[in-house]
């Protein structure tokens, strides 16, 4: 078959016949209409079937020295190069068996000889048509793949540029977070595929949902919308009563995301690690953190995996409240929540790849409130 199919180029038959007259004969009814090549033998046909451009229909003999017709068929059908050129087969045995036999073999046809020229013309022109049909389908179902694809790729560009509005609203309420969503959103993605070797998380950390948690990160923090300005941009220490109006912000992030998939009337992957991580990404593996005292493995793991981009993220921030670590601090004090605050395994892999995180950090540093991590 050929690469390109243009519709208005003559179709190319190879004929396929040890006999020069029968060469002769089929040549000459053929040439007017069609773009004839000749093969006097079964390997020299493969040859040129094999090759580009390739003939849109095979006129094979069956009788022929050395691989015969049916010898020839299998060949061409068990090479994924050839296998959609139909073959029909010309031949003088006239028994039904032989018939059965060629069209088994994969023939779309079974002309007998000696030909009829009024036969041979209207099969062949019927293959050739079913070629040129297929193609055309197959030109259309491209085009049509093409136009999906696009509108694929603008589909997930919007709901990416929609997903980022959404955490940026947190970001607009907290003007000292800056770059915390990108930085935090690449640093997860970072941890996932470090882990995603790991007999723990392999099952669970696919590239497919590698990449959804990189996309569900930047929502962590969404719920902050609901918290008074009185005590989210509080400077000092939050009193007792002011924190815990401070960790409902996981709360209305959870029911952010559940009307979301109420008004959707189901959920997803996506949206199912975006719940998990607005209102579990507080919580820590001794169980001591927040709404709800899990701990372990209880802790969804993209909550876990969250949970130390989301620290070590704060502690190398400049706030109001403290200045920023360095990168050495931060992950010193990191090291003393190993198994209370952090998952093990999880902050095992976050100390391999620490590097990793301080350039993330540095990619997307801030000039107000972040300082670069040396």
């Amino acid at each position: 078959m050929s690469e390109v199919f243009d519709q208005n180029a003559k179709q190319v038959i190879l004929i396929v016949d040890d006999t020069p007259d029968n060469i002769s004969l089929l040549s000459g009814l053929l040439k007017d209409q069609y773009k004839i090549k000749i093969a006097t033998n079964g390997l020299k046909a493969l040859q040129i079937a094999s090759s580009l451009p390739g003939p849109d229909l095979i006129l094979l003999d069956v009788m022929m020295p050395e691989m015969d017709g049916y010898e020839t068929c299998r060949r061409l059908k068990a090479d994924i190069a050839t296998s959609d050129i139909p073959i029909i087969f010309l031949t003088a045995k006239s028994q039904v068996q032989d018939e059965e036999m060629g069209l088994r073999l994969g023939a779309v046809d079974y002309i007998s000889k000696p030909i009829s020229p009024p036969i041979v013309l209207a099969r062949v022109a019927t293959q050739l048509n079913l070629v040129r049909a297929r193609h055309l389908l197959q030109d259309q179902n491209k085009h049509l793949e093409s136009l999906v694809q696009d509108r694929t790729r603008k589909l997930a560009k919007m709901q990416d540029a929609i997903i980022m509005a959404m955490a940026s609203l947190a970001e607009t309420r907290d003007n000292e977070t800056g770059n915390h969503i990108r930085r935090t959103q690449n640093y997860v993605a970072a941890l996932a595929r470090k882990l995603k070797g790991h007999v723990r998380f392999s099952n669970d950390l696919t590239e497919e949902n590698i990449e959804l948690l990189f996309k569900s990160a930047p929502l962590h923090d969404i719920g902050k919308v609901g918290i008074p300005d009185n005590i989210l941009l509080k400077p000092d220490k939050l009193t007792s009563e002011e924190f815990e109006v401070m960790k409902l912000h996981t709360v209305y992030g959870r029911e952010t995301i559940i009307s979301v998939e109420k008004y959707l009337g189901e959920s997803n992957e996506f949206l199912r690690f975006a719940r998990e991580i607005t209102y579990s990404h507080q919580e820590k593996w001794d169980g001591s953190g927040y709404p709800e005292n899990l701990a372990g493995d209880a802790i969804p793991l993209s909550a876990r995996l969250m949970a130390v981009a989301d620290v070590y993220d704060a502690l190398i921030s400049r706030r109001v409240y403290k200045p920023a670590f360095s990168h050495e601090e931060a992950i010193g004090i990191m090291r003393k929540g190993h198994g209370t605050h952090f998952d093990p395994d999880v902050l095992d892999a976050f100390l391999e790849i620490t590097e990793e995180f301080r350039q993330i950090a540095n990619q997307f540093k801030e000039s107000d409130s972040h300082v670069p991590v040396n």
